[in-house]
């Protein structure tokens, strides 16, 4: 084989860095604030204290963590305890009762699969009569827990949202129920629209029937709750609510932390157990997993440990704060512009807003030339904005753009593109 890219020989770092930061330049500029979406910032202080946190243990291997290593006192204690407060934290955060417990994992992703092979595990201890059990959960709900199912063979039930608000319609959800249903999902919020699903009353139409309940707050898990400490009217959503079971949210998106890394938080830590995986039949010694995953750097937890302590209550406040500005300062622009329509009543920072007077995709498209990295929405046809403090620094040059991008849509100088909508690749 003749070696085209894999070098024959080492290559100088120097050269490497240059190769790197040149490609760099194709990036959206995420650090401009001209790319709502991928990337939660806050500012620039915050990045480098993280950044140096991860570094610090970039090769320490936290699958020799916990309560194992912490018995055996092999391992690292470090990562021990970035582990143990982390959690602690989240679980203070999300108002989780005496017992609660939880599980860090590598993403959003990660989390939602845990929590749907939880609860096909509770289910065949406890209800080993469902042959093929079922997920029912609004078609806003992210796309992982499908994953799930096709990965633990499941069936899933996607039932349509409401019209008027874009919320998980509480009595369609509660008709599609049958003796093989396992697991119920609400958004906190779902991604498409911004909001928050009626949590409470879909938590209790699943308590009657003694069906695992999980609170999809990958987004919203790190800002929801600051955002109510602000005023705002956020619907209760987390392991304070009854009939809450489990609560996935993720530190690298409103919590700030690098990536990759998240919390999977359930209301008994017994019901971990449901999700861990054991093996004693090797060699070696038995072999134990609380994740999908084995090892994993010690970076994300460093990271993620110091951005929760170095911003602290008041600074994850004053970050939401610096959103919910933000957002309304699209909100008036959307209104002085005219013609947009925002869907939904939305809670933070996620903002779909469309039009009937004209494409909106053309607009896309528009921003798109302006140097925006452009979310769309497919049904209905928008533009989507995950805002996070960093926007603040661009959103004049943003609503001056999205301005003059209208009315050139509108004489008809851009055609909106007719590409398929994806959200990732």
């Amino acid at each position: 084989m003749q070696n085209t890219v894999f070098p024959k020989s080492g290559i100088p770092w120097a050269e490497l860095h240059g190769v790197m930061q040149d490609i760099r330049l194709q990036d959206s500029k995420w650090h401009e604030g001209r790319m709502a979406m991928s990337s939660y910032v806050v500012d620039d202080d915050l990045l480098k204290v993280s950044h140096d946190a991860y570094l610090m243990f970039l090769v320490e291997n936290a699958l020799y963590s916990g309560e194992m290593a912490k018995k055996r006192k092999v391992g690292f204690a470090s990562l021990t305890m970035f582990q143990d407060e982390i959690l602690k934290m989240a679980l203070e955060i999300l108002n989780a009762p005496e017992g609660a417990g939880g599980q860090i994992t590598t993403g959003g992703t990660e989390s939602v699969l845990l929590a749907v092979l939880g609860a096909r595990e509770w289910a065949r201890k406890n209800r080993p009569d469902i042959k093929q059990p079922r997920i029912v959960l609004p078609r806003t709900a992210h796309p992982a827990f499908n994953k799930g199912a096709h990965y633990f063979g499941l069936k899933v039930t996607r039932i349509p949202q409401r019209s008027d608000d874009c919320k998980a319609d509480v009595g369609a959800m509660e008709a599609a129920l049958g003796d093989d249903v396992i697991m119920m999902v609400g958004s906190a919020p779902c991604y498409p629209f911004g909001v928050i699903d009626p949590i409470a009353e879909l938590a209790a139409v699943a308590a009657k029937r003694d069906i695992w309940f999980h609170v999809d707050a990958c987004v919203g898990g790190y800002v929801a709750p600051f955002v109510k400490k602000l005023g705002f009217p956020v619907t209760d959503f987390d392991l304070g609510v009854p009939g809450v079971w489990s609560v996935s949210a993720d530190l690298h998106k409103y919590g700030y932390a690098p990536k990759n890394i998240s919390t999977l938080l359930v209301r008994d830590a017994a019901l971990k157990d449901y999700f861990t995986f054991y093996f004693e039949d090797w060699p070696y010694g038995t072999y134990t997993t609380p994740t999908i995953g084995g090892s994993r750097t010690g970076g994300a937890l460093a990271g993620a440990w110091t951005t929760l302590k170095y911003l602290g209550e008041d600074g994850y406040i004053k970050a939401a704060k610096t959103i919910m500005d933000v957002r309304q300062r699209v909100f008036d622009a959307l209104k002085s512009i005219g013609g947009f329509e925002v869907r939904g009543n939305p809670d933070i920072g996620l903002v779909n807003f469309g039009s009937n007077v004209f494409d909106i995709y053309a607009v896309a498209d528009g921003m798109g030339a302006k140097g925006w990295a452009v979310a769309r929405a497919r049904e209905p046809h928008g533009m989507h904005l995950a805002l996070n403090p960093i926007h603040a620094k661009a959103i004049d040059a943003y609503v001056n753009d999205l301005s003059d991008v209208v009315a050139a849509v509108k004489k008809g100088k851009i055609a909106g593109s007719t590409d398929k909508v994806v959200y990732a690749g």
